[in-house]
């Protein structure tokens, strides 16, 4: 997955500013998918503009900087649905905490648990934070197909941090029996 794609994805969604699409996407509604800084955010819209696949209007503000307003082009919307329906490789995962715990055998049982308990305070926000995430409500058939969808992704993100909080119980009650 690449960020040009996401923002393709929200660009589709309407029409954004750079500083909209930070704060208003990746802050506030993907931000459990797919974080992003600004500066990643700005050099993939000039990214995206050099290929023809956005393109970028300025409104001209007299109390404020001047705005540049991006819009997916036609062939930006023939790009994101070629990605769409193109198969993702499954993704490098990178897990420190797995990383630290295939080498702790040295550690004291103690400062393992530490580790692990930190680890899940950490995972237990971020379950807390998307179940805290509305998502409009799906029931109405003659709705747009996006809160359907945005809750499927949703629901997978929720059930990943609860299976991750349930191993870390049980390797923290394992490691708490483990004589050292």
């Amino acid at each position: 997955m690449s960020l040009a794609h996401v923002i393709l994805g929200l660009l589709q969604q309407q029409e954004r500013t750079g500083y909209d699409l930070k704060t208003e996407c990746f802050d506030d509604c993907i931000a459990h998918l797919w974080p992003a800084d600004q500066a990643q955010i700005y050099r993939t819209l000039d990214k995206l503009e050099a290929h023809g696949w956005i393109s970028c209007t300025v409104e001209i503000q007299h109390d404020r900087p001047n705005r540049k307003v991006y819009r997916i082009t036609q062939l930006g919307k023939e790009e994101l649905t070629q990605w769409l329906q193109t198969h993702q490789p499954l993704p490098i995962l990178r897990e420190p905490l797995l990383a630290q715990l295939y080498f702790a055998a040295q550690l004291p049982n103690q400062a393992i648990v530490e580790l692990l308990e930190q680890e899940y305070e950490a995972r237990r926000e971020k379950l807390a934070e998307c179940e805290a995430i509305q998502i409009p409500s799906v029931d109405d058939p003659a709705a747009s197909r996006d809160p359907k969808m945005h809750q499927l992704v949703l629901d997978l993100v929720t059930r990943r941090e609860q299976t991750y909080l349930d191993w870390l119980r049980d390797a923290i009650a394992t490691i708490r029996t483990e004589s050292a």
